[in-house]
């Protein structure tokens, strides 16, 4: 059980990349204009350019949370961690689960509008996996006093 765990773990260290950089939404003001494809990383792009704050809980929340948990989880499952550390890393990966939010929230919100159109894109799904595979692991992680 603890290799299946290791190598889903490991896994997340190239699914969470590719996740931040594939389509999360299809964006636009009008249904007759072309739809913009806004990924993590193009939202956070757009974020610290006009609004450094919410850029920088973006980029905790959507970066840095879910990939130090996921490195924070290979040094367990491989022994040069703790398993001590494991209930501060399991707060740390949800913290990543409030950028899922605030992505559902902002489609709701937009779509509630009704000037825009708004489709959600397959990346929002993968980022989504993503954290509640992490979520997963981080709970099927065995302690040395199981």
């Amino acid at each position: 059980m603890l290799t299946f765990l290791r190598i889903a773990n490991l896994a997340l260290l190239i699914l969470f990349p590719i996740a931040w950089f594939a389509p999360l939404m299809r964006a636009g003001l009008l249904p007759i204009f072309g739809l913009s494809e806004i990924s993590v990383i193009s939202g956070m792009q757009a974020l610290w350019e006009s609004d450094i704050a919410l850029a920088l809980l973006v980029t905790a929340f959507a970066l840095f949370a879910p990939y130090l948990k996921t490195i924070g989880l290979a040094l367990v499952h491989f022994n040069l961690l703790k398993d001590k550390t494991l209930p501060i890393l399991s707060w740390i990966g949800k913290l990543a689960m409030a950028d899922v939010f605030l992505i559902a929230l902002y489609i709701v919100v937009f779509k509630g509008v009704g000037i825009g159109k708004v489709e959600t894109g397959w990346g929002l799904y993968m980022f989504t996996a993503c954290i509640l595979a992490s979520i997963l692991i981080s709970a099927l992680t065995p302690t040395k006093g199981k």
